[in-house]
């Protein structure tokens, strides 16, 4: 017996007893209304727009199910409209949900066992769609069902106009596989919208509906049957129609997950859908996860497009030097909107999905201009105090701890401007046992980085970035000294969204009162912090004049190389952004010759200056408590003053005009004593720092005495007390030899992985 003819035989029987049945009773599927249903459907994707309406993403949200958005009937093509009344219901828009005359016809035809379509009405195919206890089974619906389905659609017809019954069925009707409705089916398997559908994929679509897991040819073989009903007495290439069906059934335009921004669309809706829990924790579990389709973020689809096309560009440049993964977030100063958020470098990423926005990795020496600000705003040091650059060895609970520069040599005493500028780790050191170790990582927590552990944990290698942080929480740390210590949470999600409970903490707050809100930070130490950051000769002894760091206009920045060059950073701000890059390897793999200037520096100044093609940015206007004074620096061991005269900023009460070493070891008077090697000392190791271009490096070699030269492995190197020397690999032995040619000290020292300086010393 067939299908349809049984369907017809005991749908008679149905509607006897229907009609037998009480008016009251009342089926799920006929008493909900038009508006329910369309409020209550769900897309599969979600799709994340940016701040004004781009797509940027599209997410998959359901893996049972693969639904569009719902569309309109009047965004539905007028020839899928036809082709679906003429397959499903040619008396759709005459009979009131039972069309009697394809009920007598299927009876008939089943007394005699011919073969028809069945009598089911789009009416009634949309009762059993709505209501799970109407839905039809592998084995067929139960005569229950029956009685139900064509209760329910006798309801339908009574409550819901014509366009609406078919506009809903449109959109929840099942065709292919896991593709549910019209626009999923025509972005799938067509490539277009459903407004633009003609009448060969409209008959496609119709035949689907009927054969939803047929084989190819007798999709077409129906299609070709709808398209003789759609267009009477025109002759149908049906050959042609089987080519064409066979190559659209197997067509997926529709990609699961698409666009230029797949780690920030996960992380808003995963927040989102934080929100929604929390706010209503007793709903069902069908109810999680954002209910509108189109999120709109604080990205910039035009930013976000060209950070990501930055960043691979670099990235490929780089993949000589065994680095293939990269991260960057930009943020607006005054609001904290996340305006950029690349995660990874996508197909150049063996891990891809990794978000390395928000993984945590060490910082390196970015950390150190946080540390300074504390510093300056406790009055322990200033801009122009002297920091003793040399060898140190500081007493632990676990034993000695002896901080080295990446290259093992001491530049003697430098001011903390030289000192952060520069990015030494000695002074840096020096600073944090002023700080403390603890009070440092209750300074960092306050400004959002998630350490870990405590302070007394990390230890003074905290001053160089032992503990581990994200690129957007180190950013953001940095946007606070961009906004005079006012400390904000960033947000992702657009303000129109609902905000979360007042008890929440998630980074997605939309109301960033950083502009209204105490200070974290002094004010004054922030802004000299930043004056120190965007100082091009300050850092000039380590980077050069010519440095990727130095812009044509006002930007503070500072670069970080973490351990085993595993990671590198640059992150630092302008008067309306601050940008953060990361670039490494997802693995923790280390790179090969990857300086601070050549890794995320690049990057960093290519978004800034897109960021500011047509925006000035203009230094900050120095805030209350802070002056200006000329001040000297005393002589060093040469005679000569540590440092050039200057204008420095002070918090008011800490000026001085004159700093000076405290000893007599660095004046002119030293000169007279006996001539030896004051450094290196003895045993020294140097290596190359990584954050420093492998030219600028040099060792410094200084001694007491008149008349001294210095010998480098029995060759005459330099005269004078003071000297610059190129390293290159091995071990090496200095030698001062006093006016008579007799050696009167000697040091011995090892390079270790300075390949690069001794190529460059070779030619």
């Amino acid at each position: 017996m067939h299908r349809s003819s049984f369907t017809a035989s005991h749908l008679a029987a149905a509607l006897i007893v229907a009609s037998c049945m009480q008016p009251s009773l009342a089926f799920a599927a006929g008493a909900v209304s038009f508006d329910e249903v369309k409020r209550g459907f769900r897309s599969s994707d979600a799709a994340v727009l940016d701040r004004n309406g781009e797509l940027l993403q599209r997410v998959r949200t359901d893996a049972t199910v693969r639904r569009g958005q719902w569309i309109a009937l009047a965004d539905v093509s007028p020839a899928l409209r036809m082709a679906m009344v003429l397959s499903e219901d040619r008396r759709f828009y005459e009979h009131s949900g039972i069309d009697w005359r394809a009920v007598s016809s299927a009876a008939w035809a089943n007394l005699w066992n011919t073969r028809t379509r069945g009598a089911s009405t789009i009416t009634m195919q949309l009762s059993g769609l709505l209501d799970e206890d109407l839905r039809r089974a592998n084995s067929g619906r139960t005569f229950t069902q029956k009685i139900g389905q064509t209760v329910a659609a006798t309801q339908l017809e009574r409550n819901w106009r014509k366009d609406q019954i078919l506009e809903a069925y449109l959109n929840t009707v099942p065709f292919r596989g896991e593709i549910v409705g019209i626009d999923a089916l025509s972005r799938t398997l067509f490539g277009k919208a459903p407004s633009g559908l003609d009448a060969r994929e409209a008959a496609v679509a119709a035949a689907l509906v009927r054969a939803p897991n047929a084989k190819p040819a007798q999709v077409a073989q129906r299609a070709c049957e709808v398209m003789r009903a759609m267009e009477p007495g025109q002759k149908i290439d049906c050959d042609a129609l089987d080519m064409f069906t066979s190559a659209a059934v197997q067509r997926r335009a529709f990609d699961a997950n698409e666009g230029i921004a797949p780690h920030a669309a996960r992380r808003v809706l995963k927040e989102l859908g934080e929100a929604e829990a929390t706010a209503k924790p007793a709903a069902p579990a069908r109810q999680a996860g954002p209910r509108e389709a189109a999120v709109r973020t604080t990205l910039r689809a035009p930013l976000q497009r060209f950070a990501l096309d930055a960043l691979q560009r670099h990235l490929k440049e780089l993949r000589g030097r065994h680095v293939e993964d990269g991260a960057l977030v930009v943020l607006d100063n005054a609001s904290g909107e996340v305006l950029a958020w690349v995660g990874s470098s996508g197909p150049l990423s063996q891990a891809a999905e990794v978000d390395a926005v928000t993984a945590l990795r060490q910082p390196g020496s970015t950390l150190k201009p946080l540390l300074y600000a504390q510093a300056i705003a406790e009055r322990r040091l200033t801009a122009a105090s002297l920091i003793d650059d040399s060898s140190a060895q500081i007493n632990t609970a676990s034993g000695l701890y002896i901080p080295q520069n990446y290259d093992r040599q001491f530049k003697g005493p430098v001011s903390a401007r030289t000192a952060l500028a520069a990015s030494l780790n000695v002074p840096a050191v020096r600073t944090l046992v002023m700080v403390s170790p603890e009070s440092f990582a209750r300074q960092l927590r306050a400004a959002g980085l998630p350490l870990r552990e405590s302070g007394d944990y990390y230890g003074y290698s905290l001053a160089l970035g032992s503990a581990e942080v994200s690129l957007l929480s180190l950013t953001n740390a940095y946007r606070m000294l961009a906004n005079g210590g006012r400390h904000g949470l960033t947000t992702l999600t657009a303000r129109t969204a609902a905000p979360p409970p007042a008890s929440s903490a998630k980074p997605r707050a939309a109301d960033n009162t950083s502009a209204a809100a105490a200070p974290m930070l002094d004010p004054a130490a922030a802004f000299i912090v930043g004056d120190i950051l965007s100082d091009a000769n300050a850092r000039t002894r380590t980077f050069g004049l010519d440095s990727i760091l130095s812009t044509r206009f006002w930007t503070a920045v500072k670069t970080g190389t973490s351990k085993d060059m595993r990671d590198n950073w640059a992150v630092g701000w302008s008067q309306r952004y601050t940008v953060g890059v990361w670039v490494g390897n997802a693995s923790g793999a280390s790179m090969w010759d990857v300086s601070g200037t050549s890794g995320a520096a690049p990057v960093w100044a290519e978004v800034m200056r897109f960021l500011h093609a047509r925006e000035p940015s203009r230094a900050p206007r120095p805030p209350a408590g802070l002056v200006e004074a000329r001040v000297a620096f005393g002589p060093g061991a040469d005679g000569n003053p540590l440092e050039a005269a200057r204008s420095e900023w002070f918090l008011q009460g800490t000026e001085q005009p004159l700093f000076a070493l405290d000893t007599g070891a660095g004046t002119p008077a030293a000169n007279t004593a006996a001539a030896r090697i004051i450094a290196p000392v003895d045993g020294t190791i140097i290596a190359l720092d990584p954050d420093i271009p492998p030219l600028h490096q040099r060792v410094r070699f200084e001694s007491e005495g008149r008349g001294v030269q210095w010998r480098i492995d029995g060759k005459h190197f330099a005269r004078g007390n003071s000297a610059q020397w190129l390293p290159w690999p091995g071990r090496h032995v200095i030698e001062l030899v006093d006016a008579t040619g007799k050696v009167v000290d000697q040091r011995r020292l090892e390079v270790r992985g300075a390949g690069v300086v001794a190529k460059s010393a070779r030619r």
